[in-house]
């Protein structure tokens, strides 16, 4: 029996005065139970309450596998049965409409098996829907749900697709979702304009702390898109909310991204990807275990466990990569187990992490090359890497990138669609 049924049933058992101290323990926790039973995704609000919004328009939905409600039920079907509107095509960011793409992997245009609607990739040949795409719609809905970190693709894939639309147009309407990350935070350095790309669009910071419809405010106001852009809010989830309370059971963003917990390290150990470590790509823990084959697992364990590095800790880890860096090959590093969600940072812990490799096997640890380096348009600055070689301590670093961020901060104060809890 939930709490606040033993304590009503319990109050019943006893005299007035008990019974209503008794009634008065249990009314926070059922205010608790009913606000989480009232949780609600932008995409329910939409179809319950914004119908308006679509009604007797021809509808083009960008989405993948995380466009589900809060009972799972897929975009694309309830979208599909709507009487209201017609959906007329469907759109597929980085790794497709059904998630079934490798990171980096080009996706094709296809046709949709259960519907038979046409899929336009935003992952290929075109990085935002052309006019022939846009042909024969009306409104654009975009529904995905984002991980909080400025190097994954899906908020840019937005910023194209407002772009497109403010072209032709045509409104556009973000079904919007909470932020893994809890959207109190944020950390990292802010992207530098040099160094845009398809990981870093716009200067924001690493952690940036927005839903992706507070990122797409943001970008539509402060960064000159002006489309005719409509954001529908979650109903419920206030910030500070982690990792998504019960607005919903996780659905992998993309394959290397199983679980919340990924998802909470990735700003940190994502950076990763532009080095010669495995940052745990082929293992059931990526982005969780890093490591190659020439680490010294436990000293590289107790380096960073001696770092006293907030709220997580290091395990030394032997794995072999079933695919991408060191496919087949025996590598050891270290797993990061976060003891303290709301102490945890993970950009300063990956940064630390790096530094760890870099003094550790100077010989050995190597950031990819490239012009710029990959590691550049990750970090979305170019000193990151330079700090690292020299040696530079990550109160250092992280002393450099704190007015930007704190600049950020203010920007990004404007935008804020949800208060902390």
């Amino acid at each position: 029996m939930p709490r606040f049924g033993r304590l009503l049933h319990a109050a019943l058992r006893v005299s007035m005065l008990p019974a209503l101290l008794l009634l008065a323990l249990a009314w926070p926790y059922a205010a608790l139970a009913s606000e989480a039973a009232t949780s609600r995704l932008g995409i329910e609000v939409l179809l319950d309450q914004r119908l308006d919004l679509l009604r007797d328009k021809r509808v083009g939905l960008v989405t993948n596998a995380t466009g589900v409600d809060s009972q799972l039920r897929s975009d694309v079907d309830r979208f599909a049965a709507q009487k209201d509107f017609a959906l007329v095509a469907l759109f597929g960011p980085e790794h497709g409409v059904r998630g079934d793409v490798q990171a980096g992997d080009k996706v094709a245009s296809s046709r949709d098996v259960a519907t038979g609607l046409p899929v336009h990739s935003l992952y290929g040949e075109h990085r935002e829907p052309t006019p022939a795409m846009l042909e024969g719609i009306d409104v654009l809905v975009f529904d995905i749900q984002d991980v909080g970190t400025r190097f994954y693709t899906y908020p840019y894939t937005l910023a194209g697709v407002m772009r497109a639309a403010k072209k032709a147009g045509i409104p556009v309407v973000v079904a919007d979702r909470p932020d893994p990350l809890g959207g109190v935070l944020v950390e990292g350095p802010v992207l530098e304009p040099a160094l845009a790309s398809f990981v870093g669009m716009f200067p924001i910071p690493i952690r940036h702390g927005m839903t992706v419809g507070e990122l797409a405010t943001l970008f539509n106001i402060e960064f000159g898109i002006g489309a005719d852009l409509h954001v529908v809010t979650v109903q419920g989830w206030a910030r500070g909310d982690e990792p998504l309370r019960d607005a919903l059971p996780w659905v992998p963003p993309s394959p290397n991204m199983p679980t919340p917990d990924t998802a909470l390290v990735y700003p940190g150990t994502g950076l990763l990807e532009g080095t010669n470590v495995s940052e745990g790509r082929g293992t059931t823990r990526p982005f969780e275990m890093i490591g190659a084959p020439w680490v010294d697992a436990p000293a590289l364990a107790a380096r960073l466990d001696a770092m006293a590095l907030p709220g997580v800790r290091f395990r030394p880890v032997w794995f072999t990569p079933t695919f991408s860096k060191h496919a087949g090959v025996a590598c050891a590093g270290v797993q990061l187990h976060v003891t303290d969600r709301a102490a945890f940072r993970p950009v300063r812990t990956g940064i630390a992490v790096l530094k760890a490799l870099h003094d550790q096997h100077p010989k050995e640890f190597a950031f990819l090359p490239g012009n710029p380096p990959f590691f550049d348009a990750l970090a979305g600055v170019p000193w990151l890497r330079v700090a690292i070689t020299k040696g530079e301590s990550v109160d250092a670093i992280e002393a450099r990138w704190t007015p930007a961020l704190e600049r950020f901060r203010t920007l990004r104060q404007r935008h804020l669609l949800y208060l902390e809890r």
